[in-house]
């Protein structure tokens, strides 16, 4: 058996904007399941509001890398999954997916099955579909990484639009260290495998905050510095034939 995360204490407050990075395999993915009440840890315990948590929270969203959209449901449609899933009612699963289709730039597209739009398009039903749940908690495992560059900027632009709104809670994993920096209010290294917490970086750059700052605000350079030459460190020791001796 090969431990995912160990000696790992994190606290979050209400409100925060937290990305997480670090190499392959140590264990971001794990975290979330685990916060999400998908896994459990075998010592220890995770509390959300000082209780544990012992299964799926109802206030907590999930958003996968990939949209996990149902191809043979419109966008409206695939909106009101969840709401559906909660027994909320047809006339407010309708009012809801149309003010977070509007919220999104999909208005025009309600109507439209899932595999006639384009990736960038189906990212955005996916998050009009977390964010119409109200999560108080949101838990995203790379959601942009499948996308192109200039798509990525786009939709990381309109999602902190969206983010400022509700003022959720987000726990965000990514493997690029810019995007940590940009979106998050603190960012948190992992270590290879087992992870470990080995840098915790509060971000003060104001908000709001556009994409532009990687190239012109000397704080942002100044964060890439400090944790570039430790995420660096921790991707050689995994990559590392010694670990699997």
């Amino acid at each position: 058996m090969v431990p995912a995360l160990w000696d790992f204490d994190l606290e979050i407050p209400a409100g925060q904007f937290l990305t997480i990075v670090g190499p392959s395999g140590c264990g971001k993915t794990t975290l979330l399941a685990m916060v999400g009440g998908l896994v459990f840890p075998r010592q220890g315990e995770v509390l959300l509001d000082g209780r544990a948590v012992t299964g799926p929270p109802a206030e907590v969203a999930y958003m996968l890398a990939r949209d996990a959209l149902m191809p043979w449901r419109t966008a409206r449609q695939n909106v009101e999954f969840g709401l559906e899933i909660r027994g909320q009612s047809r006339d407010l699963r309708r009012q809801k997916s149309a003010e977070w289709l509007d919220r999104v730039g999909l208005t025009a597209f309600a109507d439209s099955k899932i595999n006639e739009l384009s990736q960038g398009m189906r990212q955005r039903v996916a998050i009009a579909r977390t964010l119409a749940l109200e999560p108080r908690c949101l838990l995203m495992d790379e959601p942009f990484a499948a996308l192109d560059a200039q798509t990525r900027m786009l939709l990381q632009q309109e999602f902190l639009r969206l983010w400022e709104r509700v003022n959720a809670t987000v726990i965000f994993v990514t493997h690029d260290l810019g995007e940590a920096i940009l979106l998050g209010d603190r960012v948190v290294l992992v270590s290879h495998r087992p992870g470990r917490v080995v840098a915790d970086v509060a971000v003060a750059i104001p908000r709001p905050r556009t994409t532009e700052i990687e190239l012109d605000d000397p704080n942002f350079r100044r964060y890439h510095r400090l944790l570039s030459g430790q995420l660096k460190t921790e991707v050689r020791a995994q990559l590392s034939p010694a670990e699997d001796e």
